[in-house]
């Protein structure tokens, strides 16, 4: 039986190819992805509560997904990243 696909490498390959694709250390990648989670979590309490109200947070959402965007594929490496892929935190 053949292990679930990201399961037949090295232990190493797995916490650092990523990472490495991108630039970053296991470290700076670890630091930008947990700033993201936390932007995320916050940007899906404002729309929640948008949702059931919407005149508070009308544009707090998208900001925060705007912002993460720009930084994710503009800042981070210098320059506009394909997104393709899919996966890039």
């Amino acid at each position: 039986m053949t292990p679930p696909h990201g399961l037949d490498v090295s232990l190493g390959s797995f916490f650092l190819d990523h990472p490495r694709s991108v630039g970053e250390t296991y470290w700076q990648h670890m630091r930008m992805a947990l700033h993201f989670s936390l932007h995320l979590g916050a940007a899906t309490v404002c729309a929640a509560i948008h949702a059931f109200a919407p005149g508070l947070f009308p544009r707090t959402a998208s900001r925060i997904v705007t912002n993460l965007h720009r930084r994710m594929n503009v800042e981070r490496r210098g320059q506009p990243r394909s997104t393709d892929q899919g996966e890039h935190t």
